[in-house]
């Protein structure tokens, strides 16, 4: 890369000087000089050539002196570094150039030697201002991509509550809170009949974008394989097998996946390596649903899925959350647990399904409070209420 260097003198035999000290450098393409006699001079030419950006200056000058071309460097919008010349022991000279932003001096008769380290240096501390304002740029641009992704990722999972308003039989709520931009935790709820609801939570492994992605796949594949299953079980071997044969091999997920036949309060489901959820019963009883369990979800192919069944009593809660409730830690690096999960359970048992999740969210982040995020955390409460 070639660096261009404004000198700025009204000697006239400094031109050739430079040119023969430099004159490897600028052979080899590392250097090209461009020459001004006085400051009005200077800036006409910094305007020309934007790729201008090091200014070597003489203070005495006519038409316009070094310190005056300074003041006025500051109109020009582009970072450039200057370095100002001046008499040996002008230092009242010296001192009004760095105060208006000289980056650094020298002093007259010209040292080339010193000439050469001062260009050099200056054009290194350039560079460093150049990478870091690239950088920066790069950063916003993955910040201002990282957000649309977040919204993306937000708005393929519901998010209107109550989602089916005409429906009385059961009430169900959900929320998830990434622990970047984009998470890999996701949940979903459909109506595969009129008497068949499915609900589905699941948590990718890593995080940011690589499972954010797979989460979305996820999520599609196993909301288009539910409604051809005859079971849950079924359906999860069938997206397994799809992802052990299209994902990378370094990521899986877990999930849990139920269908509830809201006439009647039979769960079935299938728990793909996931947290066994909680059914909570209306005066407070805690079950938790630890069988069958199946291995994790896009790890081995034609691995077989159990599916359970279990009857819901009119009242009766089933509450889902991935690991990033019960392992959340506070600053001691306790962790939140199940143990803190179910009597939060036991202390809402005839709350609705949004203050559910809503107060277990809540009891994560203040047992948390002061430390960062380090997963996603969901939670789904599904009431079951019953003709």
């Amino acid at each position: 890369m070639t660096f261009k260097v404004l000198i700025v003198d009204d000697a006239p035999d400094l031109e050739v000087l430079i040119r023969q000290r430099f004159r490897k450098r600028i052979r080899d393409g590392e250097f090209e000089f461009v020459f001004a006699h006085d400051g009005e001079e200077a800036l006409r030419k910094l305007k020309e050539d934007t790729s201008l950006d090091v200014v070597m200056s003489d203070i005495n000058m006519p038409i316009m002196d070094g310190l005056t071309l300074l003041s006025r460097l500051t109109d020009i919008n582009r970072i450039l570094k200057t370095v100002i010349v001046s008499a040996y022991g002008d230092m009242q000279n010296i001192r009004t150039a760095m105060n208006r932003g000289a980056y650094d001096f020298l002093v007259k008769p010209i040292d080339f030697q010193d000439f050469e380290v001062t260009l050099d240096k200056t054009i290194q501390e350039l560079e460093g201002i150049k990478a870091g304002l690239r950088a920066r740029e790069e950063l916003t641009a993955i910040q201002y991509e990282l957000g649309v992704a977040a919204r993306i990722q937000q708005s393929i999972l519901p998010r209107v509550f109550p989602p089916f308003p005409l429906r009385t039989e059961f009430a169900i709520h959900a929320q998830m809170v990434p622990a970047r931009e984009v998470g890999g935790d996701f949940y979903d709820f459909f109506l595969m009949d009129k008497d068949r609801l499915g609900f589905v939570i699941g948590d990718v492994s890593g995080k940011g974008v690589p499972a954010a992605i797979l989460m979305a796949v996820c999520r599609t594949l196993l909301k288009a394989t539910a409604i051809q299953s005859s079971s849950a079980g079924e359906c999860l071997k069938y997206v397994n097998d799809v992802l052990v044969r299209q994902s990378d091999s370094a990521m899986f997920v877990t999930i849990f996946y139920g269908i509830l036949h809201t006439d009647t309060g039979d769960l079935e489901y299938c728990i793909g390596g996931h947290n066994p959820p909680y059914v909570l019963s209306r005066s407070g009883e805690i079950q938790e649903l630890k069988e069958p369990s199946s291995g994790l979800v896009g790890v081995f192919e034609n691995l077989e899925f159990a599916t359970g069944h279990i009857k819901l009593s009119p009242g009766s809660f089933v509450i889902l959350f991935t690991d990033g409730v019960t392992e959340a830690v506070d600053s001691s690096g306790t962790e939140f647990s199940g143990v803190r999960l179910r009597a939060l359970l036991e202390r809402n048992a005839e709350s609705p399904v949004d203050q559910i999740v809503q107060s277990i969210l809540d009891e994560v982040r203040i047992f948390s409070t002061g430390l960062p995020q380090a997963d996603d955390i969901t939670a789904v409460a599904l009431r079951y209420v019953g003709e």
